[in-house]
C-alpha cells in the first residue's frame, strides 16, 4: 500500500514536472520571437487577420482567403491521397506479381520518384506532361502529390502484405481461392490493420507537401498566404496563421485515424 502511495506521488511529480517544462519552453520560445520582432521594430497586427480568415456581410459568414485558400488545400489533399493510395496499392500488387514487366516497371518507378525531388517531379508534370494531355494546374498538382505520395505507399502496402502470416496464404490457397479473391477477402483485410499508422504519416507528409503547389500558382492555403503579405507587409502574423491552419488541418487528420484504428481494433478482438 505504502508502494503503491509513493508510486501515485511520483506520477503526479513527474506530471507536475513535465507541465512546468512544457510552459517553461512555450514562454521562452514566445520571448524568443517577440525579441526578435523587437530588433527588427515589427509592428504587430494581430487584430486585422480575423478578416482575412472570414468576414460577415448582411448577416451571412463567408470565408476569407486563408479559408477559401484552405478549403483548396483540403480539395487538393483529398484527390492526391485517394489517388495516391491507388497508386500505392498498384505498385504493391504489382511489385509482389510473376510478371518481370510488372516487377521492373514499380521497381524504376519507385526508386525514381523517392530518389528525386518532388519539386522537380511538379515542374516535370505541369510543364512536359500537362500542355500534352491538357491538363490545368489543379488536375497537374493532383498527379504530381499522387505520383510522389505513392511511390512511399507502395513500399508501405508491400510491407503490410508480407506482414500476414504466411499461413494465411497457405489456409486461402487450400479452400481454392483465386488470387484476387486471397487478396480481397483475406490479405487485404489483414493488412489495412498495419498500414493504417504509416498511412497516417503519409497523409500528414502530403498535406504538407501540398503547400509546393504555390509555385505552379495553384490557389491553395500556401499561395493565399504569400499574396496577403505581398499586399499587407504582415509578415509574422500571417505565416503563423498559415501555420496553426496546416497543423490544426494535420492534427485533425491524426486524430481522425487514431479513432479508426481503435475501432478496428475493437471490431478485431471481437472477431
Amino acid at each position: 500500500m505504502i508502494a503503491k502511495r509513493k508510486r501515485r506521488a511520483g506520477e503526479r511529480w513527474r506530471a507536475a514536472f513535465d507541465t512546468l517544462a512544457f510552459l517553461v519552453l512555450l514562454g521562452g520560445l514566445g520571448w524568443l520571437l517577440f525579441e526578435g520582432a523587437g530588433t527588427l521594430q515589427y509592428n504587430w497586427q494581430w487584430y486585422r487577420v480575423p478578416q482575412y480568415l472570414y468576414r460577415v456581410e448582411n448577416g451571412a459568414l463567408y470565408p476569407g482567403p486563408l479559408l477559401q485558400g484552405l478549403g483548396v488545400t483540403l480539395e487538393l489533399s483529398g484527390w492526391s491521397l485517394l489517388l495516391a493510395l491507388v497508386f500505392g496499392l498498384a505498385a504493391a500488387l504489382l511489385r509482389r506479381s510473376t510478371s518481370w514487366a510488372g516487377h521492373a516497371l514499380t521497381r524504376v518507378y519507385v526508386e525514381a520518384v523517392r530518389n528525386t525531388p518532388m519539386l522537380v517531379q511538379l515542374y516535370l508534370v505541369y510543364f512536359v506532361l500537362a500542355p500534352i494531355v491538357g491538363m490545368d494546374r489543379f488536375a497537374a498538382a493532383v498527379l504530381a502529390l499522387a505520383i510522389f505520395e505513392g511511390a512511399y505507399a507502395a513500399e508501405i502496402f508491400r510491407a503490410g502484405i508480407e506482414a500476414v502470416p504466411h499461413g494465411q496464404w497457405e489456409a486461402a490457397e487450400a479452400l481454392g481461392l483465386s488470387r484476387p479473391a486471397v487478396y480481397r477477402h483475406i490479405i487485404l483485410p489483414q493488412a489495412i490493420r498495419v498500414v493504417l499508422p504509416p498511412l497516417t504519416g503519409l497523409g500528414v507528409a502530403l498535406i504538407k507537401h501540398s503547400a509546393l503547389v504555390s509555385v505552379i500558382a495553384v490557389a491553395d492555403l500556401t499561395t493565399e498566404g504569400r499574396n496577403l503579405i505581398a499586399d499587407t507587409f504582415m509578415t509574422f502574423e500571417l505565416w503563423f496563421t498559415v501555420a496553426a491552419l496546416y497543423l490544426a488541418l494535420t492534427t485533425s487528420l491524426s486524430l481522425l485515424v487514431g479513432w479508426l484504428e481503435r475501432r478496428l481494433a475493437v471490431n478485431g478482438g471481437h472477431g
